[in-house]
């Protein structure tokens, strides 16, 4: 899929850059040519010769070089790639990308091109977290570019949370997506997968038997037809797919607040079984039994997330996807839930324990909408993605 396309890789300054050289050389396994660009304070981190003799190409660090600046290197450079990619994307050039800002080689490529433009950002988790570069991060997406990452887990400094630089590999996967010519190319689309966790207490939650399996493998499905799929997951047991926007979630609550923070989307399938109450009050204290009898849970219910999408009004995506989880008259209770929900389709299923399709490998699904109930035969949950992520490429299409 790369082969003989030509990546042009700004390279931040941060620990992660040297997760930089490994992704060159992914990248050039699949036939991509990559350009170099180092900045000041990457060269901190890794060195221009290592860059270079990765990549086979010559490493480009400085806006003022008179050799290339003679004939305006910084515009063909900024021209001449099929896609610019930022790895790391540090707090910095997020926030120079965000505002204009051009007084370096790096950011001066950024604003002086029309190529696409994708970042995998990389900081510490409070610089991450913070409101100023999570307005940038709004800002680029909503000006086109594509984020990739960042992942959760340890940092360098000691601390824990996101902000970790995407693998190598999660990257080239985001990039064969970026690069596909699949129906999907151009097309923004929202997935909710997983269980969602309500907390009791501490270590108490409320959840159901979702592994999270389908959701993921539409995920995949959307990506591979060359969507740009925002990926939004409570605590599955499947691994993450790759190449997509993962946001993490506990709760419905949360949820909700992820799926409204990916808006503007073409279309969102909520795959996700997300528990319908909460306890009113949750105890920030384990509790314990005290011999005095059974606690008392008050319950309350949880914001239904698929009819807030599908009756938002103005903003609502072109095509909105429920999955209806039954365990008797299947069709008669999806029916019913579409036409309250107010969504385009509903894929529902069978989950009766005897089924085994709850946390399975393999699912019998039936897609309902206008043209009525289409039921599929019993296949593989990665067989039911792709399927209706060929059926979501010809509605969109269909709907221009």
């Amino acid at each position: 899929m790369l082969a003989e396309k030509r990546i042009l890789l700004i390279i931040g300054g941060g620990i992660a850059a040297f997760k930089s050289l490994d992704l060159i050389r992914r990248l050039r396994e699949r036939g991509a040519a990559v350009t170099p660009v180092l900045t000041k304070a990457g060269e901190e981190f890794v060195t221009p010769l290592s860059v270079s003799a990765l990549a086979g190409n010559k490493v480009f660090r400085d806006l003022f070089d008179l050799t290339d600046e003679a004939e305006m290197g910084h515009i063909e450079l900024s021209r001449s790639a099929d896609l610019i990619v930022v790895a790391p994307a540090t707090s910095d050039l997020m926030a120079k990308m965000a505002q204009g800002h051009a007084n370096d080689l790096a950011s001066t490529l950024l604003l002086a091109t029309d190529t696409p433009v994708m970042i995998a950002p990389a900081m510490n988790v409070r610089m991450w977290e913070h409101p100023a570069t999570q307005r940038n991060l709004a800002t680029l997406q909503g000006d086109g570019i594509t984020a990739v990452g960042p992942n959760e887990g340890d940092m360098a400094c000691g601390e824990y949370g996101p902000g970790r630089m995407a693998e190598p590999l999660e990257i080239v996967a985001a990039i064969e997506t970026a690069m596909a010519n699949g129906p999907l190319k151009g097309k923004r689309i929202l997935v909710t997968s997983g269980p969602t966790h309500e907390p009791i207490d501490p270590v108490r939650y409320i959840a159901n038997r979702s592994s999270g399996a389908q959701g993921t493998a539409l995920a995949r499905a959307l990506s591979a037809l060359g969507a740009e799929v925002v990926f939004v997951t409570g605590p599955a047991d499947v691994s993450l797919p790759e190449g997509v926007q993962v946001v993490k979630i506990e709760t419905a609550q949360q949820m909700l607040e992820a799926v409204q923070g990916a808006l503007p989307v073409d279309a969102a399938v909520f795959a996700a079984a997300v528990a319908d109450w909460r306890v009113a009050q949750a105890s920030n204290k384990k509790m314990k039994k005290d011999g005095k009898g059974l606690p008392s849970l008050e319950f309350t219910e949880n914001p239904d997330i698929l009819a807030t999408i599908s009756q938002m009004g103005e903003g609502r995506p072109d095509l909105v996807v429920g999955f209806a989880a039954e365990t008797n008259d299947v069709i008669e209770n999806a029916t019913a839930k579409r036409q309250r929900k107010q969504c385009d389709w509903i894929v529902a299923n069978d989950v009766s324990p005897e089924t085994g399709i709850m946390g399975g490998q393999e699912n019998a699904v039936t897609l309902i909408s206008d043209h009525g109930a289409d039921s599929w035969p019993r296949m593989s949950k990665t067989q039911v993605a792709k399927r209706l992520a060929e059926e979501l490429a010809q509605a969109l299409t269909a709907k221009g």
